[in-house]
């Protein structure tokens, strides 16, 4: 089968994780990105932290938003390399970029250079702020401007006492805001070849933060209850999650609850619980919501998650255990669906990472390599755009290759 997006060309001048992982998105699908590195590369080559700092293995940061690309470094500020990256953007249908507006003027690489020499250029711009108002040209990564700024920091945190509010998982709001940039710029492929129109497209983290909270921001304005859900008085106790005796825990996720309790009861082996006066319906178990819980939480500490996995394999309704990250590669079904392809490293090792989460004609998008070094592909791609050796031999004289 050819690959949806065989054939379009995406040049990437972005660093960090937001923007060039909606380019490896785009290159699981089978576009052709070419990384502009600057020299030494995208920062994020060296970024060390608890993830990676001393540990053997794949560097996340790296593989993750850079997987399937090709990578040339050109230094912008050089006269001649803006024109290596200006020939090589006449083969383009879309750049892609984090730089904030003033880099950009500085570079010569907003939408007024690019356009000027490939007037059909799809041209995608991912921020932190988005590009109107005060922040257009201040810096955000998702911690500030997804997770602090949207209000879920806010619903995670304690209400009460002096605890801080929770910490981001590592990318949360960049890895989505990949997943909608790689959908804008599908969006925008269709427009030109539909309607002739190359787009200028916006995608902030800002937005992708408050979409993401859309339904505590639309309903902010008129209830003061939006904070952290109370476990014992839920809204409904077959919308809740329940420890099992070896400490594991498992969420119920019961919308029609008067669907499945008789069957949860009978599961859970508290037939007695079906037709108790305070549990009948949903909303007698509402009314008495937290000695219901009481006896769930009475009934699921009889037995290790273990056992209710097998209990409920041929549950009716909708349930799941809560799983730990190195849990997940032996769900049963990330190998079916191809979701943690393996990819072989530079160095002849392998390793799996999670794949683009689509699929076309019910084939998987898949990794085509690993992360490219800095400038792997510097002279093949100089090469295939007409330069000669002696051309590339004057541009690394001339620093212009980084």
């Amino acid at each position: 089968m050819t690959a949806p997006l065989s054939g379009v060309r995406i040049i990437e001048l972005a660093s960090w994780t937001f923007v060039p992982a909606a380019g490896a998105f785009l290159a699981d699908l089978g576009a052709d990105v070419v990384k502009v590195e600057p020299p030494g590369g995208d920062p994020q080559r060296a970024l060390q932290n608890l993830l990676n700092f001393g540990v053997s293995g794949p560097n996340p940061f790296l593989e993750i938003p850079n997987r399937g690309k090709r990578s040339i470094t050109i230094d912008l500020r050089i006269e001649a390399g803006r024109e290596v990256l200006y020939r090589l953007v006449t083969t383009a249908d879309v750049f892609l970029t984090s730089y904030l507006p003033a880099v950009r003027a500085r570079l010569g690489v907003d939408v007024e250079d690019l356009r000027a020499v490939n007037p059909n250029l799809i041209y995608v711009r991912g921020s932190g702020w988005g590009p109107q108002g005060p922040m257009r040209d201040v810096g955000g990564y998702d911690l500030a401007a997804g997770w602090a700024s949207s209000g879920l920091a806010h619903r995670l945190s304690p209400t009460e006492g002096n605890d801080p509010p929770e910490f981001q998982p590592p990318a949360f709001f960049d890895l989505q805001g990949a997943s909608t940039i790689a959908g804008a710029i599908s969006t925008a492929l269709f427009r030109r070849e539909r309607h002739g129109e190359a787009s200028v497209v916006d995608v902030s983290l800002l937005s992708v933060g408050w979409w993401t909270m859309a339904p505590d921001i639309v309903a902010a304005l008129y209830t003061s209850t939006l904070n952290r859900i109370d476990r014992t008085r839920p809204g409904n106790p077959l919308v809740n999650p329940y420890r099992a005796a070896d400490g594991r825990w498992l969420y119920l996720v019961c919308l029609q609850s008067d669907r499945f309790w008789s069957e949860v009861c009978g599961i859970v082996e508290r037939p007695d619980l079906i037709g108790d006066p305070r549990f009948v319906d949903a909303q007698a178990r509402f009314a008495h919501r937290e000695e219901c819980v009481a006896e769930l939480d009475e009934a699921f500490a009889t037995r290790p998650l273990t056992e209710w996995q097998d209990r409920f394999a041929a549950f009716t309704g909708v349930w799941a255990p809560v799983l730990a990250p190195a849990e997940v590669y032996d769900h049963p079904q990330a190998g079916p669906n191809g979701y943690l392809p393996e990819v072989t490293a530079a160095d002849g090792s392998t390793f799996r990472l999670p794949a683009a989460p689509v699929q076309f004609d019910e084939i998987r998008a898949a990794p085509r390599g690993a992360a490219p070094e800095a400038g792997q592909h510097t002279e093949e791609l100089l090469l295939a755009a007409g330069y000669s050796w002696e051309d590339i031999a004057g541009l690394h004289a001339a620093s212009a290759l980084g």
